[in-house]
């Protein structure tokens, strides 16, 4: 069973800067993606960023692009959401959901929806005016 654990959140002023984590076990990683969504209260879910293995590339929201950067550790089975320049309007529940198999690959932000799976227990982000 493919387990998916963010952590990293906290409080943290407009401006300042947090790293989550998403850790992954009953994960072969090998051949996945993995990508960040969030959601702030009273609305939708939110394609954040995410990262392909087949060939290291990344996708990430306009609303991100620029301050956001994620990466991921083989070694560690763990993939990065690196948050720098952070807004209130970044305030949010942020998790991550994953694919795997021979091929995997989202091209789109808006294809992480439709590839990606699951929802592993979340971490609070909140940035303060």
């Amino acid at each position: 069973e493919v387990q998916l654990q963010a952590s990293g959140g906290g409080l943290v002023q407009a401006g300042g800067s947090l790293r989550l984590s998403c850790a992954a076990s009953g994960f072969t990683f090998t051949d996945y993606a993995i990508g960040w969504f969030r959601q702030a209260p009273g609305k939708e879910r939110e394609e954040v960023a995410c990262f392909s293995s087949t060939d290291g590339s990344t996708v990430y929201a306009d609303s991100v692009k620029g301050r956001f950067t994620i990466s991921s550790d083989n070694a560690k089975k763990t993939v990065y959401l690196q948050m720098n320049s952070l807004k209130p309007e970044d305030t949010a529940v942020y998790y991550c959901s994953a694919a795997q198999g021979v091929g995997v690959h989202v091209h789109t932000v808006p294809a992480m929806k439709i590839v990606l799976h699951g929802r592993g227990q979340g971490t609070l982000v909140t940035v303060s005016s």
